[in-house]
């Protein structure tokens, strides 16, 4: 791995594309090669993104294998995908020895699994190659999945004098030293040994006696998100990863989990906004159909159930026209108080932050629509009784409105908490799925309660 450049304001401008093309068209090497060197390799993905598939593979071949191989890692997924198609697998397997074992699995997964074969079978380094492929055996969303290889471990045996000459060479295969990590002759995970205190130290002292026996740790199948917690919640900059038998398989840092959370919160946005499949603006139309299609559907089915409980009302209309005309109102304020109230479950859930039982965040909730409830209703009845002068149809659509916001929070609560205790995503249950259920029950619930008190 490279070195990282130091830190130059970037700014992708259409000046720049077009400078690009023409070196690539003019094929001018060296002016392309002398241009990229200045740029992080973050900058020179966000530049190749720009290009189209022929220019950015030209690039790709242009540069050194190991600003190459960070690149690829920076390209958006698509991109990246269609460029591996344009590399052979020797190409490929030249990148990927550049990489830390996590990344080059990373890569490896997204080709079909004839070519990553292929790709796997033209790796010269065997050590790489054996660290890679018992990655890739391991789910995606597992720690074992996320880990890396590259650490920096020592014996408890050994002496602060010995532990140095060795760690030199281990170092050199890893990017960042976050922790030293100590493992007995099983290579079982026992400690760790921060950089401060092997330097503080004599040098014949034994590793064993300066050593922090109380180490963080995850298992190989736990699920990325509950190491994503873990991490959090304790600040690590890295964590070790261990099996059944405490051996220490590999280590997790920072940035592989930041990217899990970034992963997580564009899936939950996409399922709040009523997206089932993950999908970029730039999919085709008929990927973009496929992902929006079942909730609109649904929100067809909800405008039907409406249609039909208006209609169940007719004789309503007839006497009362002033209640269709705060139908909207009504459908409205069940929607929004249903996705706040689910907003915030699914938040905390996220976050881990709920606890306690079902039955009391109900009530919580109810207490809490209850109250907003009360607040609207008082400001609808001044509204209603001081436009329409009718004291019993005001009174029957605030009550209704009261009634509606303490089902609709109730609604919004109890969902996503049923949801994560099934094993689902509760994130469906911010989209259209608590809007268009929240849409039908306050409609029935609004003409049911102004037929009662007006006595139609």
């Amino acid at each position: 791995m490279q070195e990282e450049k130091e830190h130059i304001q970037f700014e992708l401008t259409d000046e720049l594309i077009e400078q690009v093309e023409v070196l690539i068209e003019e094929k001018n090497d060296k002016e392309l090669n002398t241009l990229f060197s200045e740029f992080h390799y973050a900058d020179i993905a966000e530049v190749l993104d720009e290009l189209d598939l022929e220019d950015a593979t030209y690039v790709i071949k242009l540069l050194d294998s190991e600003t190459t191989s960070d690149v690829l890692m920076e390209l958006d997924e698509d991109n990246r995908e269609k460029v591996l198609k344009n590399l052979s697998a020797k190409e490929i397997a030249d990148e990927i020895e550049e990489l830390d074992t996590d990344d080059a699995a990373d890569i490896i997964a997204e080709l079909p699994e004839e070519r990553q074969a292929e790709v796997i079978s033209n790796i010269e380094d065997q050590e790489h190659k054996a660290e890679i492929e018992e990655l890739l055996a391991y789910d995606e969303d597992t720690a074992g999945g996320l880990m890396a290889k590259e650490l920096v471990k020592v014996y408890e045996t050994w002496t602060v004098a010995g532990c140095l000459r060795r760690i030199r060479g281990q170092a050199k295969e890893v990017t960042r030293v976050h922790s030293i990590y100590v493992v007995n002759k099983q290579d079982k995970l026992i400690g760790r040994l921060s950089l401060k205190d092997l330097i503080v130290a004599k040098s014949d002292q034994k590793i064993a006696d300066i050593s922090n026996s109380s180490v963080d740790w995850v298992h190989v199948q736990d699920d990325v998100e509950d190491v994503a917690r873990v991490m959090a919640k304790y600040d690590l900059e890295a964590i070790p990863v261990v099996d059944d038998n405490q051996t220490l398989l590999g280590r997790i840092t920072i940035d592989d989990i930041v990217d899990v959370l970034k992963e997580e919160a564009d899936k939950d946005y996409q399922l709040a906004a009523g997206i089932s499949q993950d999908v970029d603006s730039d999919d085709s139309v008929w990927k973009l159909t496929r992902a929006r299609i079942p909730w609109l559907f649904l929100g067809l089915i909800g405008g039907v159930g409406a249609f039909l409980i208006m209609e169940g009302f007719h004789e309503a209309f007839s006497k009362y026209a002033i209640l269709f005309f705060f139908t909207p109102l009504i459908a409205a304020m069940a929607g929004n108080v249903g996705v706040q109230s689910s907003a915030i479950i699914v938040q905390g859930l996220a976050n881990d932050d709920i606890k306690g039982s079902i039955n009391s965040r109900l009530m919580k909730e109810m207490l809490l629509a209850a109250l907003n409830g009360i607040i609207l209703a008082i400001f609808l009845f001044l509204f209603v009784w001081a436009t329409q002068q009718d004291a019993a149809t005001a009174f029957a659509i605030s009550i209704s409105l009261v009634v509606v916001i303490i089902v609709a929070g109730l609604i919004g609560t109890f969902v996503p908490l049923f949801l994560d205790k099934r094993g689902i995503d509760p994130a469906i249950a911010t989209g259209p799925f608590i809007t268009t259920s929240n849409d039908i029950f306050g409609i029935l619930i609004y003409f049911t309660i102004a037929k009662l008190i007006l006595g139609i």
